[in-house]
């Protein structure tokens, strides 16, 4: 089995030893770089080649995490961003989706909860932190364009981490159809992709903590 390599970014070198010493008591996981800032990172991320980055939303320097995250992903499309934050600030959650985060971690997370988050980024699912999610469910809700019950479906096995095809064969329908769908769903709630479409599906109610 290859171990997941993982980058972390924070200014805090007392985070990162600790996080590294944490994530590396698990077989599957290798810590191939460490930096800083999102400079540091930049200048080293294609030679490190990370499977998965852990970085701070908000460090020191000229780019924050959010600007991090779109050059991380020019540079190493590849590489699949986990946004970890001290705390919960939607328009900034939304930005680094939106910027290409797969995934959003608060710092006092349980521990646990940062490993399933890297292995189930790793694996090509986005990770949204349950007690994230919980707040997003208890949020106030905001209108929205009504789903057809189809849509509600296919926006229910996207936030599972379902694929077109995966979704194709759950529905007994063609590929084409679902991205049709899942088109459509996007364009309704307003998001440019799955990622932000679990979090807009918790925050409205229209997919529950217990669906994921």
């Amino acid at each position: 089995m290859t171990p997941i390599r993982v980058v972390l970014i924070d200014d805090h070198r007392v985070v990162t030893q600790s996080l590294k010493a944490w994530l590396e008591s698990f077989a599957d996981i290798t810590v191939v770089g460490i930096a800083a800032n999102g400079e540091d990172a930049l200048a080293k991320i294609v030679d490190w080649r990370p499977d998965v980055v852990l970085q701070d939303l908000l460090m020191p320097g000229g780019i924050d995490g959010i600007e991090t995250t779109t050059r991380i992903r020019a540079l190493l499309p590849s590489a699949r961003i986990i946004a970890l934050t001290a705390s919960i600030d939607e328009p900034r959650m939304m930005g680094v989706l939106r910027a290409g985060a797969s995934g959003y971690v608060r710092k006092n997370a349980e521990p646990e909860t940062l490993v399933e988050a890297v292995r189930a980024v790793a694996a090509g699912r986005t990770f949204i932190d349950p007690a994230v999610a919980r707040w997003l469910a208890d949020a106030p809700g905001a209108p929205h364009e009504s789903l057809t019950p189809r849509e509600v479906d296919v926006l229910r096995l996207v936030a599972l981490g379902q694929t077109n095809r995966d979704i194709a064969t759950a529905l007994g329908v063609g590929e084409e159809t679902v991205k049709t769908h899942v088109s459509r769903v996007l364009a309704k709630l307003c998001v440019e992709n799955r990622a932000q479409a679990i979090v807009e599906a918790l925050r409205r109610r229209l997919v529950s903590v217990e669906d994921l």
